[in-house]
């Protein structure tokens, strides 16, 4: 059997990994795209598309002309309409194909500061006092800490509930936490331009989703009117969260095991009075 005999397999073969390739990327494309203002542009440039399928296939020269003369712009629009989903698939490329080695960021914090940021959360959640956390993870925010105020100071619960005070300079905006240190403190942060959040959220829910879409980026949100805590990451909200959720949800996120914290059984009322009666 020659060499020869082999090649309609391979090409075969090589044919299936090419539209399987292909399929994957357009399946994890319109993921990406699910939900967001692409959508209608999509389907704005696939009607364009069928406008000029059907300018060559009826000889109509005025239409083809004007939409070959409009590809070359078509191109630019793409990239400037698209800026942001751009960068989130790119991201999450780099996310999914980054070395186990390199991920330096992710879990790198110790529980005891995990605890300092959720003990505070719920301290301002109980006093009804708006705060916004980003905690930064595989992709910098250098361009945010650059535009904040920056502190580079230890996590602590006492610094971090005493930032978010309205009394405080520096209560308006995001506290940024790089590595084990607060970066800054009144970060502004983009906001999400996704059509489908719900136009109850507030300013400051929207920036930390919008900060979470454009990085790998984790959000913890205090509501000011109502105190609820709620978690932002890769553009999703999680809302009205205890402690213990949003411990696990943290903990998981940044690669740790979430092991609830054992509570000591409460005695009842019966219990304690026996006691009291024995001695």
């Amino acid at each position: 059997m020659q060499i020869s005999d082999y090649i309609p397999s391979i090409n075969t073969l090589r044919n299936i990994a090419d539209i399987a390739l292909v399929f994957v990327i357009v399946y994890v494309v319109l993921r990406l795209l699910r939900g967001t203002r692409a959508v209608p542009t999509v389907v704005g440039m696939v009607v364009v598309a069928l406008l000029y399928w059907l300018a060559v296939s009826q000889d109509l020269a005025t239409l083809q002309f004007v939409l070959q003369s409009a590809v070359f712009y078509i191109g630019i629009a793409i990239i400037v309409l698209f800026q942001s989903e751009i960068r989130q698939a790119l991201i999450y490329f780099g996310n999914q194909l980054r070395f186990p080695v390199l991920r330096r960021q992710r879990g790198q914090l110790g529980e005891t500061i995990y605890d300092e940021i959720i003990l505070a959360a719920t301290t301002l959640s109980s006093e009804k006092t708006g705060a916004l956390i980003v905690m930064e993870r595989n992709v910098g925010l250098r361009n945010l800490i650059d535009a904040g105020v920056q502190i580079d100071a230890k996590i602590s619960y006492d610094l971090l509930v005493t930032m978010f005070n309205p009394s405080t300079p520096l209560h308006d905006g995001a506290v940024i936490i790089q590595r084990e240190r607060i970066a800054a403190a009144s970060g502004f942060l983009p906001l999400t331009k996704n059509p489908s959040i719900s136009r109850e959220l507030g300013t400051r829910h929207r920036a930390a989703i919008g900060v979470t879409e454009g990085s790998d980026a984790i959000s913890i949100i205090v509501s000011e009117e109502t105190g609820l805590i709620s978690i932002a990451e890769d553009g999703t909200l999680t809302r009205n969260l205890d402690a213990t959720e949003l411990r696990n949800i943290l903990l998981k996120s940044m690669d740790l095991p979430a092991v609830e914290k054992k509570r000591e059984p409460t005695k009842t009322m019966k219990e304690s009075e026996t006691e009291i009666t024995i001695s």
